[in-house]
């Protein structure tokens, strides 16, 4: 158990560290390279683990529809999302905001999802974390005071956060009934988002990161290996030993990691940003726990409905 719970907790640290990574590379190169280089050393060991493993099958082309659908909304467009405005905000709160997409895929799912209803705990848990996503965004502080947050970064982070939330309903509705090994559909995933982001994103200037040797190690090893090739890994091996649920959970952790890391680089870290993180903390909870309400409540009656009474 000490092998899982250090895996639990070492995934929520990988997590809640990347803003910090991003902010310092964002000093030196663009939003897209930093997408780019990191879905690059993070897709790396994927694509070892996956040949290691041999999850490839030839037969999975016929899926590439869906994966570049992945790759193009889920990696690409939400990795340049959160790059963007982590460059805009301070990494603390960044960090905060992108533990936002489980409040997009609950009100997805009710939407587009017939079988997952949106119950009460769950609405409370999507409005305590919009109340906690205004009390980070302080859009009563004018523009230029000391209490004043980026808007525009909120909004790319939001943005980035609802393609990811948004990615989990797709996955649900057009993947999971194919059966795939989840290694091979995310280094898909990742190998068609990389060429995305190599025909799109400009080149020029990116050698710049070299220049500071905390930013490329951070970006390299942080931000690429760690917090994405090696994020995926652990979420994989946790998913295998706990259970989605309890592998999921290590976003709770990403927040806190974040506005520590913050805090510890010199940024602000006052009440109202703590009040903010416990209420989105409390939010993805709650969520969590109207999820599993729901899942108990349908099963019940299938329960019944098979019971004997020969």
């Amino acid at each position: 158990m000490i092998r899982i719970y250090s895996a639990f907790v070492l995934l929520g640290i990988f997590w809640g560290s990347n803003f910090i990574y991003m902010k310092w590379a964002s000093a030196l190169i663009t939003s897209g390279q930093i997408s780019l280089l990191r879905v690059f050393f993070g897709f790396a060991p994927l694509a070892a683990l996956a040949c290691w493993k041999g999850v490839f099958r030839f037969g999975q082309i016929r899926y590439l529809h869906h994966f570049a659908m992945m790759a193009a909304f889920a990696t690409a467009f939400s990795y340049f999302a959160m790059a963007h405005g982590t460059a805009l905000l301070p990494s603390g709160i960044a960090g905060v905001l992108g533990a936002s997409p489980a409040l997009f895929t609950a009100i997805a799912s009710g939407v587009f999802l017939r079988q997952e209803r949106v119950n009460r705990m769950m609405g409370a848990g999507v409005l305590l974390g919009i109340v906690g996503i205004v009390l980070i965004a302080r859009p009563w502080a004018s523009a230029g005071s000391d209490g004043a947050i980026s808007a525009l970064g909120v909004g790319w982070m939001l943005a980035g956060s609802m393609a990811f939330g948004l990615s989990y309903v797709y996955v649900r509705r057009y993947l999971s009934a194919i059966r795939l090994p989840p290694l091979a559909i995310v280094t898909w995933q990742m190998g068609l988002a990389l060429v995305m982001l190599a025909c799109l994103t400009d080149l020029h200037g990116m050698g710049r990161i070299v220049q500071d040797w905390k930013a490329a190690t951070g970006l390299v090893f942080g931000l690429g290996l760690l917090g994405t090739g090696g994020a995926f890994l652990l979420y994989y091996y946790l998913l295998d030993q706990l259970g989605a649920v309890a592998a999921a959970s290590a976003v709770y952790v990403t927040p806190v990691v974040a506005l520590l890391i913050g805090w510890w680089v010199g940024e602000r870290v006052g009440l109202l940003e703590l009040i903010a993180c416990v209420m989105i903390f409390g939010s993805i909870a709650l969520l969590e726990l109207g999820r599993q309400a729901g899942a108990r409540q349908q099963a019940e009656p299938v329960a019944r409905s098979t019971v004997s009474f020969d």
